[in-house]
């Protein structure tokens, strides 16, 4: 059986859920693996009481997760909210993982999803030979969280079609789903809830109504204002994936992560960081998300074929993919970048001639 190319979070970090949950002794809501304390330390970080380290799987304001941890143990269900690359998705996980040590109940949300992906589907043949019963039934991840008492993600809300997401009011706000085929209902067991993500800047969204709105308690995760914390934020993921994909990462790789960071941020703020010139923007977010596929590009650039030197050689063509998603706005903005910041700085030289010579 060959090796799975990426494994749940909670299957990732058993060892820290489990040291966590060895000596809970704070009182968890119904239905939950960890109390609220421990799965708020679970994702910022800190040390188990048998004084095994935790990693932080989130790099910014406690006090956001703390609110998604309060919200779940309440009726009310949780919006992740943010521009993409803000690790909507990532804490979606991880919350899941620490609330109820499953964070495979997920509902990936497209402008393709009907009602019946989030609510139940058919087994068409046991449905032609014996008619609509339970055993006909085929169960979909809001379903089976229902049933279990288990946390559901839905990724992307807003991706889906505002008819489809309306199916939901009734689950959020009854606890229930009716079957009315088979003239019945499934209750929410105790322990249920919804994770939701969304964010607003891509094409196709559709809005949520407002009765809809109503049922959510928004938490908003925002990019890092802080560049040093963006800096490590994208180290710390670097070096984990590049674990996971045996990629070698070379010494200079914190030097250019701090690089590929800082014509980002300069990028998406508008601005130089002495905010002495004004800068026309990418039509993309630029996010940190975005800085990590970058580095890691150029990490496998590096290790097949620059002999394991990663350098703006490698860096370059991969920055230009999360550049220029505009063929024409974008590469105006990235010249005019070049032309009246990079080109001014030595230590830059690199990244100026190699990003020149590919726009």
């Amino acid at each position: 059986m060959t090796e799975a190319l990426r494994l749940p979070a909670e299957k990732i970090h058993a060892a820290e859920l489990e040291a966590l949950k060895a000596d809970d002794k704070e009182r968890r809501p119904p239905g939950w693996a960890l109390s609220p304390r421990a799965a708020v330390t679970y994702l910022m970080g800190g040390k188990a009481a048998n004084g095994m380290p935790i990693s932080a799987k989130y790099v910014g304001d406690k006090r956001l997760i703390e609110t998604a941890v309060a919200t779940l143990a309440t009726d009310r269900a949780l919006l992740l909210l943010g521009v993409p690359g803000t690790a909507k998705s990532w804490v979606s996980e991880h919350l899941a993982a620490a609330v109820s040590g499953d964070s495979t109940m997920v509902i990936q949300c497209t402008a393709g999803t009907d009602e019946n992906q989030v609510r139940y589907g058919w087994n068409y043949a046991q449905l032609l030979a014996h008619g609509p019963s339970r055993q006909a039934l085929v169960p979909t991840p809001l379903f089976r969280a229902m049933e279990a008492g288990k946390l559901c993600r839905l990724e992307e809300l807003t991706r889906m079609g505002s008819d489809v997401q309306d199916t939901l009011i009734t689950v959020l706000s009854e606890k229930m789903m009716p079957i009315p085929e088979l003239n019945e209902s499934v209750y929410a067991v105790r322990g249920f809830n919804v994770i939701a993500t969304a964010n607003n800047r891509d094409k196709g969204v559709n809005e949520l109504s407002s009765a809809l709105k109503r049922r959510f308690n928004v938490v908003v995760l925002p990019l890092p204002d802080d560049m040093e914390q963006e800096i490590a934020i994208v180290t710390k993921r670097v070096g984990e994936m590049a674990q996971s994909l045996d990629l070698p990462a070379p010494k200079n790789v914190s030097e250019e992560v701090a690089r590929v960071v800082a014509i980002f941020r300069e990028l998406r703020g508008g601005a130089t960081m002495d905010g002495k010139i004004t800068l026309k923007t990418p039509s993309g977010t630029l996010s940190t998300a975005e800085a990590i596929a970058v580095m890691i590009g150029g990490l496998s650039q590096a290790a097949f074929f620059n002999g394991g030197k990663l350098s703006a050689e490698g860096l370059a063509p991969n920055m230009i993919g999360a550049i220029v998603k505009d063929p024409v706005q974008d590469k105006v903005v990235l010249e005019e970048y070049l032309e009246t910041v990079l080109k001014k700085r030595p230590d830059y030289a690199d990244y100026y001639h190699m990003l020149s010579d590919l726009t």
